[in-house]
């Protein structure tokens, strides 16, 4: 199994933040189908402030090229990405369009 880490921010307004966290309460069981039929065994994301962070394990199979064309074709997906971007902020150095940053593993004990 390998760990993935990415971050992203949420828009600096409570209200928003508020939500956002309710929708993640209750996830949608497209979304979580699409998660897990790419090879996600565990996904968990953590707030702090305006700062998203999330750990992904995928299993061996993974791959981000195939996950991305999937959720392409999804409309589901494409319906939960397009609502989540109205509370989410691109990081600076972001690409267009590029929302989750993988982040790089400096450390490990």
């Amino acid at each position: 199994m390998k760990r993935h880490c990415f971050t992203l921010d949420l828009i600096d307004d409570e209200k928003l933040i508020k939500t956002y966290k309710k929708f993640h309460e209750s996830v949608w069981p497209e979304i979580k189908e699409s998660i897990t039929s790419a090879g996600v065994k565990e996904l968990e994301i953590y707030l702090l402030g305006t700062r998203l962070f999330m750990i992904m394990d995928v299993d061996d199979f993974f791959s981000f090229e195939a996950k991305a064309q999937s959720d392409l074709e999804n409309e589901k997906v494409q319906e939960w990405e397009k609502l989540m971007w109205n509370y989410q902020k691109a990081l600076p150095g972001a690409k267009p369009d590029e929302k989750w940053m993988l982040m790089e593993n400096i450390f490990k004990l």
